[in-house]
């Protein structure tokens, strides 16, 4: 729902600002007259009518740092509102911009739950629920805390899968290069010596010629399918996610589910040690996993628990073995710290997996390599040696 920012006057007739939620400017324009103001100006915020800029630009990387400097500021008892704005004086343009609009809704009377919603694309639904929950809980700076330390663990995750496979995706890239070249412009003024020749080529020659003919000739047809491909691939991704996801979870190396997993476990962990319901944490969590298919199955296990039934029981889709480790955490009234310690352990797995998937990458790459170069010094090599014994 939006927020607007109004300026009127009070039955005393003094000038008065804030803030409300509403569902448009006649509903907000009611609702304020209701409190016995007369309007001046009504108006959304002002970050609200920007938000397709922030969708483009801002940077979630700089969120784990704000929450950290608001969680001390707010222990060592820094009001909200110079918190907030010593927050935005070290930040720098759109950031500042919209801390500063925070700290504008906070001073008139918003909570920072409130505040945040009008933000909601760089604000997660769970980082309000989570600041809404230690605000009626009074443990706000704990809870900012937990925050910040659960998003720099997101973005250590995120930063080991994207930091494994640059040297990889790099490699693939220059080995689809220096293949096209040699095709291109290498093979043909090589084989070009074999044209004049009365003798029959071998195969593999005869083969590493129509290669580089289709390369010469082609080419614009093999860039066309790429681009196809990548289309058809994000067109899948739309319209069959689902299946997608599917496939997925069948994953033979079983480094995806340990990913989600741990993902699964760790924000659960973190939003029940945050003092929010298990029906609501059920809810956000299936949006933070990151496979469809995994979110029916949570969502499905939340109707369940909604009707009586518990969490292990209620799960479809994930390892028995956790589910037994959860079930016990269950029975022992301990469930955020036992799918805490589910989550170290699938964090450790998904290194160790992905580590080796990356240690077997490279050295496949320089084979596929190898064998492609092979395959023309070979074709090459091979006519040359029977003219040679032909000539003797």
């Amino acid at each position: 729902m939006p927020i607007f920012r109004y300026r009127g006057y009070n039955k005393a007739g003094s000038e008065i600002s804030g803030v409300i939620e509403a569902e448009g400017q006649r509903d907000a324009a009611i609702k304020i007259k209701a409190g016995g103001v007369l309007p001046k100006e009504i108006r959304e915020s002002l970050i609200e009518k920007k938000s397709g800029i922030f969708k483009r630009r801002h940077t979630p990387f700089n969120l784990p740092g704000i929450t950290r400097r608001l969680a001390i500021s707010l222990s060592s008892g820094v009001p909200l509102i110079d918190a907030v704005r010593a927050a935005a004086t070290e930040q720098k343009g759109i950031w500042r911009n919209l801390l500063t609009d925070i700290n504008e809704q906070v001073k008139a009377g918003a909570s920072l739950s409130k505040a945040l919603q009008a933000h909601s694309d760089i604000f997660p639904e769970f980082y309000t629920g989570m600041v809404a929950a230690g605000e009626s809980s009074g443990r706000l700076p704990d809870v900012l805390m937990k925050l910040s330390d659960f998003l720099e663990t997101e973005s250590k995750v995120r930063n080991k899968v994207q930091t494994a496979l640059v040297y990889p995706v790099f490699m693939a890239s220059v080995s689809i290069i220096v293949v096209t070249f040699l095709f291109i412009f290498v093979v043909p003024k090589i084989t070009k010596v074999f044209e004049n020749t009365s003798a029959a080529l071998p195969f593999i020659t005869v083969l590493l010629i129509w290669i580089s003919a289709f390369f010469q000739k082609l080419w614009w047809l093999l860039l066309l399918l790429a681009i196809a491909a990548a289309f058809s691939y994000r067109r899948m991704k739309e319209t069959k996610k689902e299946f997608i996801d599917s496939m997925l979870l069948k994953d033979p190396s079983g480094i995806l589910m340990s990913l989600y997993m741990m993902r699964f476990s760790m924000t659960m962990s973190f939003l029940l040690s945050g003092g929010l319901p298990i029906l609501r944490a059920m809810r956000l969590t299936s949006r933070a996993v990151g496979n469809i298919k995994l979110k029916k199955s949570i969502l499905a296990a939340e109707e369940s628990v909604s009707h009586g039934a518990r969490l292990s029981s209620s799960l479809k889709d994930f390892p028995p073995t956790m589910l037994q480790i959860i079930s016990t955490g269950e029975q022992t009234g301990r469930l955020p710290e036992v799918l805490n310690t589910i989550a170290d352990a699938y964090e450790d797995e998904f290194e160790k997996k992905l580590q080796r998937m990356t240690a077997l990458l490279e050295p496949a790459l320089i084979l596929i390599m190898g064998l492609v170069v092979g395959f023309i010094v070979i074709a090459v090599l091979l006519p040359i040696f029977e003219l040679n014994q032909l000539i003797k």
